[in-house]
């Protein structure tokens, strides 16, 4: 069950909800095809359904140039955002806690 408080990004839609974000976000670099992306998913779900934090899905293969801008080479990648800058990024799926840290 997908949380309806993650919001999908659009380059139209990024600096808006990420850079201008007045809270810390977790941006989830994602494709339909990747396997570790689909079993990362639901860790995304309740992050957003737990924190007061601002969740994000970024499609790469739909939004590749934003993904080229962040360097993203493998996904799963999460990148942390507070202030409009990067705080935190990690490759491949990742346990809960370890999310939860460092936001």
């Amino acid at each position: 069950m997908a949380s309806d408080k993650i919001v999908h990004l659009t380059e139209k839609t990024f600096d808006a909800e990420v850079l201008e974000a007045e809270t810390s976000v977790l941006v989830d670099f994602w494709a339909s095809w990747c396997g570790p992306c689909r079993m990362l998913a639901p860790v995304i779900d309740e992050i957003a359904e737990e924190t007061d934090a601002k969740v994000c899905k970024l499609d790469v293969d739909a939004e590749g140039a934003l993904a080229a801008q962040y360097g993203v080479m493998s996904i799963p990648t999460v990148i942390m955002f507070k202030d409009g800058k990067e705080t935190a990024r990690f490759v491949g799926a990742q346990p809960k806690e370890t999310l939860l840290e460092a936001l």
